[in-house]
């Protein structure tokens, strides 16, 4: 039998956990009731707006340094980027952006087109200097502030410097709610750059009047990547028009080339959905191509170069085969989907390519950057981690490596034995030293 006195001491324990759960808990539902007033209060904040009034008033961004111990003996280092990149694409708060190299400088656009450039990056003492541009000329505050669709559909999507020009791709609004992804260019330099329109789609995908019936800006593509002296390539998604992707007269859910100099395009592989990453191996003479799938089934595609022209175009398979599921499984509510859009587990079987790898689940696949011979870095945004992997003589995924950051990574550059991170979560650049 508990002694009176161990029979106190039980008491009181009791007695001081029911207090701290107590106040644990009014600490908890206290807390949830000030983000969920913080969340209405960020419904009424315009962060396109406040983007374009940093933009007009063409004043310095500062940035402030972190340094964070990562797994694999890897070490982060994030610059912060202070004002400026406030509108995002996934989060609404603060900004995405995509990043580049030219002349020894580092270049950050933002989704909203905010333009900055910076010589020595690692000093926070030095200021990025924003660069005069047009680009809101072709998406604007009236392209931002859609009504009815969601805040962050509509944006830049990449940024390509090549050949002392710049690219940048974006969601064109081609005629009134009916949508595709575009190209402008200009001459690169850290005045003033005006921008032309270089590609733009005859076709465009309405955001309510379409054969589908659903529409999604998210699913747009948008990834640049040079690829010889006269072409770059562009990706472009089917917008969730399913369909498109093996439509041969749709550049939609493919891979374009389009030439720099008129603007004229071919397709150079169909069948994908929305392609997030774009890297031209030239000394493997492959492409490699990142792409989002449905519910799971991110995929890792290798496009051969030799097999373009050959008379068939390199298919991959959307709609019709992927390792993931519609969204809300196989459901009596989906049937008609899958009657359409089978999403058979095997490409190769119905005459489609195989994807190098799957991700099931999926991980928000972005982009994907070479750092050594036949040694990759893939990004991604929903699994907030980089993969470092190897392709072995056979064209197969080896060593796959995991190596988790902790924030969704919109984009990714390799410079100086270096990674790049642009990391949305707090709107920084993220650096890593491969040595």
């Amino acid at each position: 039998m508990l002694k009176k006195q161990n029979i106190k001491i039980l008491i009181l324990l009791m007695s001081i956990i029911i207090i701290i759960s107590y106040l644990t808990y009014n600490y908890i539902s206290k807390k949830k009731q000030e983000i969920s007033q913080l969340k209405q209060v960020l419904k009424l904040v315009d962060f396109s707006v406040m983007e374009l009034e940093k933009k007009r008033d063409g004043s310095d961004i500062t940035t402030e340094e972190n340094i964070e111990k990562l797994s694999i003996n890897k070490t982060l280092k994030k610059y912060k980027l202070n004002s400026g990149f406030y509108a995002g694409i996934n989060n609404q708060f603060p900004g995405s952006g995509y990043i580049d190299f030219y002349k020894s400088n580092i270049i950050v656009l933002s989704s909203r087109g905010i333009l900055v450039f910076k010589k020595n990056f690692k000093d926070t003492g030095e200021n990025f200097k924003q660069i005069k541009n047009n680009i809101n000329e072709f998406i604007g505050i009236n392209q931002f502030k859609k009504k009815g669709l969601e805040f962050s559909w509509f944006s830049l999507k990449d940024i390509l410097i090549f050949n002392n020009k710049i690219f940048i791709s974006y969601t064109e609004e081609i005629k009134e709610d009916c949508w595709n992804t575009s190209v402008v260019y200009g001459d690169m330099n850290f005045k003033d750059i005006e921008f032309k329109k270089l590609y733009s789609p005859t076709e465009c995908i309405h955001s309510t009047k379409n054969i589908e019936g659903i529409f999604n800006a998210h699913q747009s593509g948008g990834r640049l990547n040079s690829f010889d002296d006269n072409h770059i390539l562009l990706s472009i998604g089917d917008y969730r028009s399913r369909y498109l992707a093996q439509d041969i007269k749709s550049v939609n859910g493919k891979i374009i080339k389009v030439n720099i100099n008129n603007g004229n395009y071919e397709i150079i592989s169909m069948g994908h959905r929305n392609p997030q990453g774009l890297y031209f191996d030239k000394e493997n003479n492959f492409i490699l191509e990142t792409e989002h799938g449905p519910m799971g089934g991110d995929e890792v595609n290798l496009i051969e170069v030799s097999k373009i022209n050959k008379n068939k175009i390199q298919n991959y398979g959307w709609a019709i085969s992927s390792a993931g599921e519609h969204y809300g499984g196989k459901t009596e509510k989906n049937k008609t989907i899958y009657e359409k859009y089978p999403l058979y587990k095997s490409h190769s079987e119905y005459g489609f390519i195989e994807p190098l790898k799957s991700f099931v689940p999926s991980i928000g696949i972005s982009e994907i950057v070479k750092v050594e011979q036949n040694r990759y870095v893939i990004s991604s945004l929903r699994d907030k981690s980089l993969y470092f992997f190897d392709l072995n003589e056979k064209k197969q995924i080896i060593n796959l490596i995991r190596l988790e950051v902790f924030e969704r990574i919109r984009d990714l550059r390799f410079n100086n034995n270096q990674l790049f991170l642009f990391m949305e979560d707090t709107a920084s650049i993220g650096v890593i030293n491969l040595n």
